[in-house]
């Protein structure tokens, strides 16, 4: 049994099974009317019922844990209907090409083990931008963060995971495509967003990005936008032909929830879902 084991527990979120689960449950807990840095773009009264992707940050819990909450309090509604979970994130250890799965058959975190989706990795290891490179995943934070949130709403699911590098958005699209399922399947694209700018040049770039998802325009998030660009390009893609409404749950940064405001890094949590 091949185990990718935690490799951020203990520094991004607690190693703790009891403290991380109190922590996890205190986000999903929070009730955020507004979000600080609020688009004109659209209204956020209406919510997908059934979610059928979100975005959502991977920074360590205490910048952004609270920002996640909010795209989970919407996962929440999936438990016992989703079984399966296809998340794409950005490689932040190791430059590569086209997108990473892993050979592992378990992705373990303090609260137990998430089984790897053989069946969806065959599926799409014949697309050339697929690779097995398990190398990829070893100090990858950006996938584990989200698991927490995961097994704290919906339970049991297997997992596809796929970090992305360099990366054209049709090739993402198709990726997403191949494995798009049905109620059982749930997409999450993991990403920050603005790095080290000032908290008002922040705020200027993170609703730049904010309206382009929200207007499913991929090609107007700007290179220093998202760190996950790539794979939130693919998803507004796939939303775009499949005619999905998106709605933004929270945008704000860490000079918001427990950093200075000096060099701050940008946050923001979205759910898409059938108009």
């Amino acid at each position: 049994m091949n185990v990718r084991p935690a490799a951020v527990a203990g520094s991004f979120y607690p190693a703790d099974p009891k403290r991380l689960r109190e922590m996890v449950q205190g986000y999903l807990a929070e009730q955020i009317t507004e979000p600080v840095v609020a688009s004109a773009s659209q209204s956020r009264a209406s919510l997908p019922t059934m979610p059928k992707a979100i975005i959502a940050p991977h920074a360590g819990y205490v910048y952004s844990g609270s920002i996640a909450g909010s795209a989970y309090r919407q996962v929440a509604a999936l438990a016992g209907q989703v079984e399966r979970v296809i998340m794409l994130g950005p490689a932040h250890t190791l430059a590569i090409q086209g997108a990473a799965t892993t050979s592992a058959h378990i992705f373990q975190t303090p609260l137990g083990d998430v089984a790897i989706d053989s069946e969806a990795l065959k599926q799409v290891q014949m697309l050339p931008q697929v690779q097995v490179l398990d190398a990829a995943h070893v100090r990858e934070h950006g996938l584990e963060v989200q698991l927490p949130f995961l097994q704290e709403t919906i339970g049991q699911f297997s997992l596809a995971p796929f970090v992305v590098g360099l990366s054209n958005p049709e090739a993402v699209y198709e990726l997403i495509d191949t494995l798009w399922g049905g109620a059982e399947t749930l997409i999450v694209i993991s990403s920050d967003l603005s790095h080290f700018l000032d908290y008002e040049a922040a705020q200027q770039l993170d609703e730049a990005t904010c309206a382009a998802i929200e207007q499913l325009q991929p090609e107007a998030i700007a290179r220093e936008g998202a760190c996950g660009r790539r794979p939130i390009q693919g998803l507004l893609l796939a939303a775009k032909k499949r005619d999905l409404s998106v709605t933004t749950l929270d945008l704000r940064n860490s000079g918001d929830t427990a950093g200075s405001k000096e060099r701050v890094v940008g946050y923001g949590a979205w759910a898409f879902g059938e108009r």
